[in-house]
């Protein structure tokens, strides 16, 4: 899992599971907290996520929650947004261009 951008954006590549959650909290965390407005988080080359890498996003969420600044997730893949459609989170976090539930591919 590497991520990079700033206060701003950040894009997220790899993996988002538990061996990559500590770095990846604290990544989000600094951004949530040094910056202002609408946090991105691109997930355009995000490879997959396990239920602790969707944690620390819920947790980002709710921390730029706290702050005044709102978590919007950019280019999340199909399988990605699936699961976002099975828990119902993707009616709590923003989404950018929203996920159509209807549209997405049965597996």
């Amino acid at each position: 899992m590497h991520i990079r951008g700033d206060h701003a954006e950040l894009v997220v590549e790899g993996r988002l599971d538990v061996r990559s959650a500590a770095d990846a909290r604290t990544a989000l965390h600094t951004a949530v907290d040094s910056g202002r407005g609408d946090l991105v988080l691109d997930l355009t080359e995000l490879d997959s996520w396990d239920a602790t890498g969707l944690g620390v996003i819920m947790g980002a969420h709710r921390r730029a929650g706290r702050v005044g600044r709102r978590l919007v997730l950019r280019g999340v893949p199909p399988q990605m947004q699936r699961l976002l459609v099975a828990t119902r989170l993707h009616r709590i976090l923003a989404i950018e261009g929203g996920i159509e539930a209807e549209s997405l591919p049965r597996v």
